[in-house]
């Protein structure tokens, strides 16, 4: 089976796989930062219960404009975001994260002059009494933040500030987390530990919808993708179908095609 374009005559047609029960959906999104002047041009995902989702193609096709948008960042002119069957569409954050979404984007993610635990802290500043829970569950998933809790989160790597973002990000307990370029900037071995991380949540039973421009390494580490193009959904499919589709190998993974060639 190849990678599908996402059309929807009636706009209700789904994109997920038997049995799998929704989560969170965009509809037909017309979004953008300036008004008149859109970014997503009717841009529709689906997310299921516990599927972790990647989001990837070239730049300025909206990817991370989308997470904005459904974090209640980004104005929606049209389109709706339901999750649960309960509209969400244009929710303040704070409203958001109170009904279980988490957002962790690219850059100035942490409180660089908070220790880990205040960062921690200010992760659950919603439910103050739940984080002796949350942390436990926190230091089981990344020990390192156990050691390091009272070390200032200005002074780590660019890999472990990253760790600390997801981790506080985590501490609401979400339903779904959206991960904006969780590689961006880190080394080879730094972006293997933030793919890990990744797949360790989703793992813990929290939906991911991860934006990333290392388009390989995030198709084959999601259940499902979306390919962006000039604000809209090209494309979607399974990981594995989308890496090996022709035409988005063509259109979208540059020299991926040449790797493929080899492998064949």
């Amino acid at each position: 089976m190849t990678a599908t374009e996402t059309a929807r005559p009636g706009g209700k047609a789904t994109n997920l796989p038997p049995g799998k029960e929704l989560l969170l959906e965009a509809d037909n999104l017309v979004a953008g930062y300036v008004p008149g002047v859109n970014i997503l041009n009717g841009c529709s995902i689906e997310v299921g219960k516990g599927e972790l989702v990647g989001i990837i193609g070239p730049n300025g096709a909206g990817k991370s404009t989308l997470l904005k948008a459904l974090f209640g960042l980004v104005n929606i002119t049209s389109g709706t975001v339901t999750m649960n069957g309960d509209e969400i569409t244009g929710m303040k954050a704070n409203s958001l994260v109170a009904r279980g979404v988490g957002f962790v984007p690219q850059t100035n993610n942490v409180f660089p002059s908070l220790t880990v635990e205040e960062n921690m802290r200010m992760g659950v500043y919603l439910r103050p009494r739940t984080f002796d829970e949350r942390f436990e569950f926190i230091v089981d998933l990344f020990p390192t933040l156990g050691e390091r809790r009272s070390q200032r989160a200005g002074a780590m790597s660019g890999g472990e500030r990253q760790m600390v973002a997801m981790a506080r990000a985590l501490m609401m307990n979400p339903s779904v987390l959206l991960l904006d370029e969780p590689s961006a900037g880190l080394s080879p071995v730094r972006q293997d530990e933030a793919f890990l991380r990744t797949r360790m949540i989703n793992k813990a039973g929290v939906s991911v919808i991860m934006v990333e421009q290392n388009a390989r390494r995030c198709l084959q580490i999601c259940d499902r993708g979306y390919v962006l193009d000039q604000g809209r959904d090209a494309y979607t499919g399974t990981g594995q179908e989308l890496q090996s589709d022709p035409k988005v190998i063509s259109l979208y993974l540059g020299t991926l095609a040449e790797d493929v060639k080899r492998e064949n």
